[in-house]
């Protein structure tokens, strides 16, 4: 099994005896079925639908002080803590960024991380592994002891481009995306049962109207080419279709208009970022439609 501290994620702690209740009513995703066995991905959003952040919420056991740990891209902790803060009002909720304190980990391929505190797989693809959240002081040690072998955070991100995963920051801004843009409804981000959460009408609508015309989604140099780096443009002839997210080597993710790159096809087409021919690709798990079906 493979290990690497993702230094562009941190996390935040929510405690207090209103905890599940309080990120429940606020996020999309379902925080019911949390335990620490178990995670949750999901999202707060603007009441406009955007997203503020997106997380990998994991639950401490009482024992250990029954909080909830939200794993979150570091550039946007401050600011998610703060909106929680804002939403707190008189539960008994305490929020705490803890920094460098904790070091967020993924962990994939043979074998299962026993042993390891806290680690619990992926919610939001299994084929993505484990992801644990650990005391940055001998987290190294610990993943060492536990039958990992560490390896450098590029070949992590390697993988999660081959599964089609996105990450904020790489490959959508946070503040412009809605939830469906950035597959949350199609990675276990969204529970569209729970009731009621901040933004719910707009992702309500996006989802039974099927609006969500945007998307990150796979894509391949067309000729074994190095691909253009992130926030370049993506286009069809002239016109802009999308920008290119992360990627490594001939693979990579891009936000794309969908039904745009359908006619651009259709029309016969290519598409290029940063003079590189690109080929998108439908995720394995999509069932939303992909230019070229049917």
């Amino acid at each position: 099994m493979f290990a690497t501290l993702l230094t562009n994620r941190t996390v935040i702690a929510v405690g207090g005896a209103d905890a599940r209740s309080f990120l429940d009513r606020l996020l999309t995703g379902s925080l019911g079925p949390v335990s620490p066995a178990r995670a949750s991905h999901a999202a707060l959003l603007t009441p406009q639908g955007k997203m503020v952040a997106e997380a990998v919420i994991t639950e401490i056991a009482a024992e250990e002080g029954g909080s909830f740990l939200l794993d979150v891209a570091r550039p946007q902790a401050g600011d998610l803590a703060a909106k929680l803060a804002f939403y707190r009002l008189r539960a008994d909720v305490t929020i705490a960024e803890v920094g460098d304190e904790a070091a967020v980990v993924a962990l994939w391929g043979e074998g299962a991380p026993g042993g390891l505190d806290h680690a619990v797989p992926d919610p939001r693809l299994a084929a993505l592994g484990f992801r644990a959240m650990l005391d940055r002081e001998g987290a190294e040690d610990a993943l060492i002891g536990a039958g990992a072998t560490l390896v450098d955070e590029r070949d992590y991100h390697r993988h999660r481009i081959a599964l089609a995963v996105p990450e904020p920051g790489l490959d959508y801004v946070l503040a412009e995306t809605f939830p469906h843009e950035a597959d949350m409804d199609q990675l276990g981000g969204i529970d569209f049962k729970k009731g009621c959460f901040i933004g719910q009408e707009v992702v309500a609508r996006m989802q039974y109207r099927g609006t969500a015309r945007t998307r990150v989604v796979p894509v391949v140099a067309a000729d074994g080419d190095v691909l253009a780096e992130g926030g370049l443009p993506v286009l069809a002839g002239d016109k802009v279709v999308g920008t290119m997210g992360s990627s490594v080597e001939g693979r990579g993710l891009a936000l794309l208009r969908l039904d745009k790159v359908a006619d651009a096809l259709a029309e016969g087409l290519t598409l290029t970022a940063g003079g590189i021919a690109l080929k998108p690709v439908k995720p394995a798990w999509a069932t939303f439609a992909f230019p070229g079906d049917g």
